[in-house]
């Protein structure tokens, strides 16, 4: 697990590396990744889900 110092660490070396203009505009990609990728993977569960209640249904 990440501690507070691990964590302030990290911000620290991210705001020398790219510096305080920057900081926001990849926080808001990284957000909206993040969201594309869990929508995806529900997706991808909800279609296993209903594979499985349809084969359950046939037998």
């Amino acid at each position: 697990m990440l501690g507070p110092g691990s964590i302030a660490v990290i911000a620290g070396v991210a705001l020398i590396l790219f510096g305080p203009k920057k900081l926001p505009e990849l926080g808001k990609a990284a957000g909206k990744t993040l969201r594309e990728f869990k929508n995806a993977t529900k997706g991808i569960m909800d279609d296993d889900d209903d594979k499985k209640k349809e084969s359950e249904q046939q037998k």
